[in-house]
């Protein structure tokens, strides 16, 4: 199997070779050799003419191709498509919109917000009921505006919690050595502030922030500094 991809242009070649596709997700699904998903049977034979595999024993889903019990199940979109758009979806810094993955596959905007719709519903996190934990850090900032305005920035902030009109209020929660949760919320506030930290860190977690007064109260679930 050829050297997984760096650039675009390697994925492009790589994901437009069948066999590439589907040694790429055979390694991730059934790291310890191909199962039957529905009986997990272990001893199976591939059938390369359709590229599924079947099953010894005698059930209505003996056969089953990669596709089964993934985001590309039922879908007709074929799979250096769908790789290709996760390789791009987990490439680029700034994310990627449906048309860039449209432009890129040759799919329509369409199917290509299909595709990320699902992809990003499969990588949400659903351990530990999807909260982080361990040592996190909160942090604010406001987006949009110019640079010779932030004088005002701070003093709205400082005076009312929130940016001036036209700016976007962004709340982090940064898991050190994991995950980050992000969002726009309305105001610094400290009921809306807090229900978010409460909506995605586990009780008893280290928590750090700045001294922002909204902050207040937290150690009360936390280990707060």
């Amino acid at each position: 199997m050829a050297a997984e991809p760096k650039t675009l242009q390697d994925a492009i070649i790589y994901f437009a070779d069948p066999g590439n596709c589907l040694n790429y997700l055979v390694a991730r699904c059934w790291p310890n050799g191909v199962i039957c998903p529905t009986c997990g049977r272990a001893d199976v034979s591939f059938v390369p003419v359709r590229r599924v595999w079947q099953c010894k024993s005698r059930h209505p889903k003996s056969q089953f191709s990669i596709k089964v019990g993934t985001i590309f199940e039922d879908s007709p979109i074929t799979l250096d498509k769908w790789l290709l758009t996760m390789w791009m979806l987990g490439s680029c810094k700034n994310g990627v919109s449906s048309y860039e993955i449209s432009r890129a596959t040759g799919i329509s905007q369409k199917s290509a917000w299909f595709m990320l719709q699902r992809i990003r519903i499969a990588m949400q996190d659903g351990t530990r009921g999807g909260k982080l934990s361990g040592e996190c850090e909160v942090d604010e900032t406001f987006i949009g505006g110019k640079a010779r305005n932030m004088h005002q920035d701070v003093r709205a902030r400082r005076i009312h919690g929130t940016g001036p009109e036209g700016k976007a209020v962004v709340a982090a929660i940064l898991e050190r050595g994991g995950k980050v949760r992000a969002r726009v919320i309305s105001t610094r506030r400290k009921p809306e502030l807090q229900a978010m930290v409460r909506e995605h860190v586990e009780p008893k977690a280290h928590l750090y922030t700045d001294a922002l007064k909204s902050h207040d109260g937290l150690s009360e679930e936390y280990t707060h500094q």
